[in-house]
């Protein structure tokens, strides 16, 4: 029942560190299934916390590409405390889902001091960036999207990240990234 109750607030951290906003929540079986949206890209995210403690393997994956069908949403995520099996690895990547591992933290992890407010720019917002100082994007220093800070906020490999921090003498320090494979 304890796993029950972290695996849920996993999605909830999740949905607040990616800015989602929450369409509808419903509860199945061995899974709750929230249908959030996406601000960045306008696009509707579907994401499975999966109760079960057993491994997560294609036949979830592909249950879940079935039921974004259905609400029309453009991409998955599924949440699980037990293993993933290579299939799903495998099989999620060209369904456009994302495997959210154990290790995942449970907490908001912006809410640290250390850690520095990160965003993922839109196509404008990244358009302007790059012509403003005349680059192309893999001139920006690089961040892997395996770094825990990405990984929170959901970049993937092309993204550009703005990290903004606090500085004692220039007030607000902000700093581009370009998301590489890692």
């Amino acid at each position: 029942m304890n796993q029950v109750r972290i695996e849920i607030e996993k999605a909830k951290q999740l949905i607040k560190m990616r800015g989602y906003k929450l369409l509808e929540e419903e509860s199945l079986d061995h899974i709750v299934q929230y249908l959030v949206k996406d601000p960045i890209n306008d696009e509707k995210v579907l994401i499975w916390c999966v109760l079960s403690g057993e491994a997560v393997g294609i036949h979830e994956v592909e249950s879940l590409e079935k039921t974004m069908e259905s609400k029309n949403a453009s991409r998955g995520i599924i949440i699980a405390q037990s293993v993933y099996t290579h299939a799903a690895g495998v099989g999620s990547k060209k369904k456009n889902i994302e495997l959210i591992s154990r290790n995942f933290p449970s907490f908001y992890l912006f809410d640290h001091i250390l850690v520095p407010k990160h965003e993922i720019l839109n196509e404008k917002e990244r358009e302007e960036l790059l012509q403003k100082y005349r680059i192309k994007p893999y001139q920006l220093p690089k961040i892997k999207s395996s770094d825990p800070a990405a990984r929170a906020i959901g970049a993937r490999p092309g993204d550009i990240i703005k990290i903004t921090r606090d500085s004692p003498t220039a007030g607000k320090y902000v700093s581009y990234r370009y998301v590489i494979e890692g």
